[in-house]
């Protein structure tokens, strides 16, 4: 009898659905003293989830479900079960918990297969610094987004006398999960997802949570999906539950049967509640970011005339993917992207860059880190993505110069003048690699891409002379000046 090779997994952070009914009667009836303390006991309980207080890692949300299987969701991602365990039990303790009933909940652990990335499991083959393996890092150790809308289904594959997932060979397996992935790129910007495994842990092998700020959006894809045999053939599903997410500082106009704006609203005293809802241990790498370096560089090109924007950008969080795909295919890849994209006012600016001998370059600008962490795991997914700008910042130093617009009458003397610059840096101590790309859709448009060795290195060649004339020089044939965004 043959044994089917189930996929590698590997699993990151511990997820935690906590469904709770309101005793509405209970409520109504309680004394004012009750139910103020309630509220304040709640909200400092669930503010203390959002704000990671507990643990070194994680995320909390709490949400309003609608409709009669539960009143409230919060929602709690940790690194081990025992610290869910904690702040189930906790919450337990406080005085609005006693007018609540658990009426449901889900536990399991995010997790990624071998049906995303095999090479990711070969022995040998780590991955660790790619846009892959960044990519993964942020299906394993989720953000909770800031779309409004959230819905969970758990749900099994099927094993039937006519279709059995689990008889399949691996590859035809492979092949299912990827054309139903396909489905979901179409999504991309609009609904993101949280993957759970519940294999032993809970009633069905996996949980699905999905994100959106039109309800609308996840219907369609849930309905589309519907359609695609992964899961008209294998798909069996659990009880749906539909929310919406508010601020734990509303958690009172909740009760009182208000409108429960997303964002904390201002109290009393005109105090508003609610900005340190978004924690953060560093940079989005999970490495901690040196800002004051950062500004005294920025500070340094300031004073040469070259606008060295903030951290990441200017006022812009920048994702930059490298391909070793053909610029024309990858193009329309990213076009469709982009078309979802621009759905969002986050959303600045996603084009892909091309040069020959050079890899191709994909560029995607937001006002916000979360926003630019969301699209890079839809970015990963292009067509032969190589790496991610950043990946190598442990061994070296990079300066990524973008939004270079050079006048179409002075296009051919810039990219000649590059030439000579390219030929001074390659004989630079610290010098490791200068590509000169131009946006498919705007030949005006260039992005150059440095590493050195080091921060001293760089900054070596943006005190010389050679540097400061080519500044000057800029200024004939640039539209503007020259801005550039650090990602090391």
């Amino acid at each position: 009898m043959e044994r089917r090779t189930p996929p590698q997994t590997e699993e990151g952070w511990y997820v935690f659905h906590d469904f709770r009914a309101v005793d509405w009667d209970a409520w109504r009836d309680a004394p004012e003293h009750r139910r103020k303390r309630a509220i304040e006991e709640g909200v400092g309980y669930l503010r203390a989830c959002e704000d990671v207080t507990d643990a070194d890692e994680g995320d909390s949300g709490t949400y309003a479900i609608l409709g009669h299987e539960a009143d409230l969701l919060f929602l709690h991602l940790r690194e081990s079960p025992a610290e869910i365990d904690v702040l189930e039990r906790r919450f337990e303790g406080t005085a609005f918990a006693e007018f609540t009933e658990q009426v449901d909940s889900y536990f399991s652990v995010t997790e990624v297969s071998g049906y995303m990335s095999n090479d990711y499991f070969e022995e040998g083959e780590t991955e660790s610094d790619s846009g892959i393996a960044r990519y993964i890092e942020s299906r394993l150790k989720p953000e909770l987004t800031d779309f409004e809308y959230v819905n969970f289904y758990p749900m099994d594959k099927r094993r039937g006398p006519e279709w059995n997932w689990y008889d399949l060979p691996f590859d035809e397996r492979k092949e299912y999960m990827s054309a139903h992935g396909e489905i979901g790129k179409k999504y991309a910007g609009r609904v993101t997802q949280i993957i759970s495994s519940s294999v032993g842990l809970d009633d069905h092998e996996w949980g699905i949570t999905l994100f959106g700020d039109d309800p609308v959006d996840i219907k369609d894809l849930l309905y589309e999906m519907r359609f695609d045999p992964s899961s008209s053939r294998f798909g069996e599903f659990g009880r749906f539950h539909f929310g919406r997410r508010f601020a734990p500082e509303n958690l009172g106009r909740y009760l009182a049967g208000e409108f429960v704006p997303q964002e904390a609203v201002e109290d009393g005293d005109g105090h508003q509640h609610g900005d340190s809802g978004e924690h953060s241990h560093g940079d989005s790498d999970g490495r901690p970011h040196d800002d004051s370096a950062d500004d005294g560089i920025r500070g340094e090109l300031e004073e040469m005339g070259v606008y060295a924007g903030k951290p990441h950008g200017e006022d812009v969080h920048a994702v930059v993917l490298y391909s070793a795909a053909d610029a024309e295919e990858l193009f329309e890849e990213v076009d469709g992207l982009r078309a979802n994209f621009d759905h969002y006012d986050s959303h600045v600016k996603t084009a892909v860059y091309d040069s020959e001998g050079a890899e191709t370059a994909v560029v995607s600008l937001w006002q916000t880190e979360r926003a630019a962490n969301t699209a890079a795991g839809f970015l990963a997914d292009l067509p032969e993505i190589v790496r991610q700008a950043g990946d190598d910042s442990e061994d070296s130093w990079g300066t990524m110069g973008m939004f270079y617009t050079v006048k179409p009458e002075h296009r051919e003397d810039f990219v000649t003048t590059f030439g000579e610059v390219g030929g001074l840096l390659e004989g630079m101590d610290g010098h490791r690699k200068t590509d000169l790309l131009s946006n498919v859709e705007d030949e005006n448009d260039m992005f150059i891409a440095s590493r050195w060795d080091s921060r001293e290195d760089a900054m070596a060649f943006f005190r010389s002379d050679a540097f400061s004339d080519t500044v000057e020089w800029g200024r004939d044939v640039l539209a503007d000046r020259p801005r550039h965004v650090f990602l090391a």
